[in-house]
């Protein structure tokens, strides 16, 4: 029977403004509808720690913890213990005490836990129901990076990809579900792990939010036409590699067709790397936006250009929503219930998608179609409340037995 729950999470699911924090934070309301839960978290910076309160009211209590710990130590703490580095980066002894103290009182019957590296949380004695919500296979994603860079971060992407994979079989092992955001995620886990509670739990779109008669400020002044569009968390490495990708490759062939196009990246913290893309031709970086909706309206094409993506990409979602033509690299449109030329443009290599951004300039009303049958799709798949339906049997709200 379920008493209360314990949900832990590596970022604060407030504001839902990136995609692990829009998924958790739905996560999280909908866990708040079946009974009481207790919420511990980091946060990153000061900003995200001004949204703890926001909390307050929905669940029973919280621990939020600002995430101040330098890479350097995390590396140090993760040779010396032979654990993950990502792992490490996460571990903090207040937020294990908070957890012991939550557990030992008794009332804890359920955890849920968001995100791989929280999972250090969870006692080896937790006889509860103890759900792993993955998200995405990241130890694939620094295998991937192993091959790239100098030698020094060839070995740490190496190592890291080989103990991460040990660690999330571990977890696997233990926990009653692990979940993962899409059918091929999953797939992908449970080659790797060999578990065999693995499923998929997809990501869902608030397509009232995402609305293109929506009520959101107008971008102004207007940018000149043609315009296209980037969403993502700019200091995070596959929207880096992509967009510097597409500012240097892509930016000149479409310019040589349509001179003014201007090419947008919009998105918190961007590097230095990917602020010195303004100094390019048609190029602007606009760093964090108080609404993502006012670039996403304002655009005549969005682009999804990575060549590394984990799980289902929420920027090609909330454009879709947004009834907006995409195009997007297979990697970005993985995972994703769509098909090519009727809802989206999945395209190879940086040459096809500034062709296919070609050719949409020059054709709005091709693209204003495929944007329109695009956010009818979302709205009939993709909606919050049957993605997390699997929620209610994992929880054991009800059963697969019809009697």
């Amino acid at each position: 029977m379920m008493r209360e729950i314990l949900f832990l999470a590596h970022r604060i699911p407030w504001p839902a403004d990136r995609g692990d924090k829009i998924r958790s934070h739905h996560i999280l309301k909908r866990l708040c509808e079946m009974a009481p839960v207790h919420v511990g978290t980091f946060a990153d910076d000061d900003r995200d720690m001004g949204f703890a309160e926001a909390m307050d009211g929905l669940v029973a209590s919280r621990h939020v913890e600002l995430r101040s710990k330098p890479q350097w130590q995390a590396g140090i703490e993760g040779l010396l213990t032979g654990q993950p580095i990502s792992v490490r980066s996460f571990a903090s002894p207040s937020i294990q005490s908070w957890v012991n103290a939550r557990i030992a009182s008794g009332v804890v019957s359920h955890i849920f836990c968001f995100s791989g590296q929280m999972a250090q949380y969870v006692p080896m004695d937790f006889r509860g129901r103890f759900i792993m919500d993955f998200v995405d296979v990241d130890s694939a994603k620094f295998e991937s990076y192993a091959g790239e860079g100098h030698s020094l971060m060839r070995w740490v992407n190496r190592r890291e990809g080989r103990v991460l994979a040990r660690f999330e079989s571990e977890i696997a092992q233990r926990a009653d579900a692990s979940l993962l955001v899409s059918e091929a995620e999953a797939k992908l886990f449970q080659d790797r792990t060999g578990a065999s509670t693995v499923m998929a739990m997809g990501n869902g779109i608030d397509t009232g939010f995402y609305d293109p008669d929506g009520q959101y400020n107008k971008l102004h002044p207007p940018f000149p036409d043609p315009l296209i569009v980037f969403t993502g968390q700019m200091d995070y490495r596959p929207n880096v590699e992509a967009v510097s990708d597409f500012a240097h490759h892509a930016m000149p062939m479409i310019r040589a067709q349509h001179p003014e196009a201007t090419f947008a990246i919009v998105g918190r913290n961007p590097t230095q790397a990917v602020s010195d893309l303004s100094m390019l031709p048609g190029v602007q970086v606009t760093g964090a936006v108080d609404d993502v909706r006012t670039w996403l309206a304002a655009a005549d094409v969005i682009v999804a250009p990575l060549r590394i993506a984990r799980g289902i990409q929420n920027k090609v979602l909330e454009a879709m929503a947004m009834a907006k033509p995409v195009i997007a690299s297979p990697a970005a449109a993985e995972g994703i219930d769509a098909e090519h030329g009727q809802h989206l443009f999945v395209e190879e290599n940086i040459a096809a998608e500034a062709a296919r951004v070609c050719a949409l300039l020059a054709e709005p009303g091709s693209g204003l179609a495929i944007g329109q049958a695009a956010r009818m799709h979302v709205i009939a798949h993709y909606g919050w409340r049957s993605q997390l339906a699997l929620l209610d049997r994992l929880m054991g709200l009800v059963t697969d037995d019809p009697q």
